[in-house]
């Protein structure tokens, strides 16, 4: 005990103690249930198997079927136009807001501030809120649209198969502008204003400037925002429930609302966890584009 006592006193088994801690916290929460899901999609696992210890192992019989699926398709192309849609609203934006707001003007980090409301606030909260503003027939949205003369009549964005997956691409976008924002304003505030200076003296205007200096002094948090921001965005689930539920005919249908939809609804537990396997894969992809575009800036 004398020994073990002073192991944990000199600093480096505290250390240990408190990583290990942390490990298991992760294995238990997060490990598991994930083994768990891998392996169950490669057995048969309906209300009838669910309970048993052992069950039926079919291989990849659960990722054919859930790829000959008539909607795979279909949610497929969903999914890639709210990833690829969400991420490149929030990331302008984002980006035009973080230069907005590098400027320094009375009142910038008052005003900056409260953007950072849509980020805290939860998505089905979110989706209720941007529900009312796309209503079709009282809607704040078609309201506005109609007053600058965009639109001649209202656009039922929830309902009509046109517009259903745009209605939770706009409602997405404004739930992730903050955290874009917020990110993208710490990587500007990283960068030397000594190199603005100097590329002003030499004559080069703004689009230089950015060009030249913002944009290759931004790469790693670009790259940071754009990985995590990939994550976040395959990872939404609340809005779905509380705009479209998917519909309507899967046409604002996305992987992870459908993988719910296979395991809570149609109880085909093993197909649900088969299509969360295929996202898990693509947000390990992120996770890994991240690390490395993080990878200098830990080192350095």
């Amino acid at each position: 005990m004398p020994r073990f006592s002073a192991w944990l006193r000199d600093g480096v088994g505290f250390d240990i103690l408190l990583v290990g801690a942390a490990l298991l916290f992760l294995v238990a929460l997060a490990g598991a249930p994930l083994v768990y899901n891998v392996l169950m999609s490669f057995q048969q696992v309906d209300m009838f198997t669910l309970g048993s210890l052992i069950r039926p192992f079919v291989g990849f019989d659960n990722y054919v079927a859930v790829v000959r699926q008539p909607e795979f398709w279909l949610v497929t192309r969903n999914t890639l136009i709210f990833v690829f849609g969400s991420m490149s609203g929030q990331f302008v934006l984002g980006f035009a807001l973080a230069l907005f707001f590098a400027q320094n003007f009375p009142g910038a980090s008052t005003i900056r501030g409260l953007f950072l409301v849509s980020w805290v606030m939860p998505g089905l909260v979110v989706g209720g809120i941007w529900s009312l503003i796309l209503a079709g027939d009282y809607g704040v949205l078609n309201v506005i649209l109609r007053s600058l003369g965009i639109i001649q009549s209202n656009i039922f964005w929830k309902s009509d198969p046109s517009f259903s997956i745009w209605a939770v691409i706009i409602a997405n976008i404004w739930l992730g502008l903050a955290f874009n924002m917020l990110l993208l304003s710490v990587g500007l505030a990283a960068i030397p204003k000594d190199l603005y200076e100097a590329a002003e003296l030499d004559g080069a205007n703004a689009f230089q400037r950015f060009w030249t200096i913002t944009l290759p002094m931004m790469r790693p948090t670009i790259g940071a925002v754009l990985s995590l921001g990939l994550i976040g965005t395959l990872q939404q689930f609340d809005l779905f429930p509380a705009l479209t539920e998917g519909g309507p005919a899967n046409t604002s249908n996305v992987a992870g609302f459908w993988s719910w939809q296979l395991s809570f609804q149609l109880y085909d537990f093993a197909k649900g966890a088969t299509v969360s396997v295929m996202m898990f894969l693509l947000v390990l992809f992120a996770s890994v584009i991240y690390v490395r575009s993080t990878r200098h800036e830990v080192r350095g």
